[in-house]
């Protein structure tokens, strides 16, 4: 499957914790290493995506370890993960 990263978002934060924590409660999954193919970083982020190669507008939360998270770009990922969406999450702004 194929995602882009969306940059800009850091200032936006789950209200019930991290959203790494948001994305293994809402996914039921659990991983330890980055999820873009090829890496096995082992800083994650519960990054903001979007599916690419679609209509589909929708952000949504993705592991991805620091170096993914911080590039704005397609990435290659595992289909074996779920994304999670944001849409109607309780947020708080920093």
């Amino acid at each position: 499957m194929k995602l882009r990263n969306i940059n800009g978002t850091p200032d936006t934060v789950y209200a019930g914790g991290s959203w790494m924590q948001y994305w293994e409660k809402f996914s039921g999954q659990k991983t330890t290493f980055c999820l873009a193919a090829g890496c096995v970083g082992k800083d994650l982020a519960g990054a903001h995506v979007q599916k690419a190669d679609t209509r589909d507008a929708s952000w949504y939360i993705y592991p991805l370890c620091i170096f993914h998270n911080e590039r704005a770009r397609e990435l290659e990922v595992s289909d074996g993960y779920k994304l999670v969406p944001v849409d109607g999450v309780e947020t708080c702004e920093n």
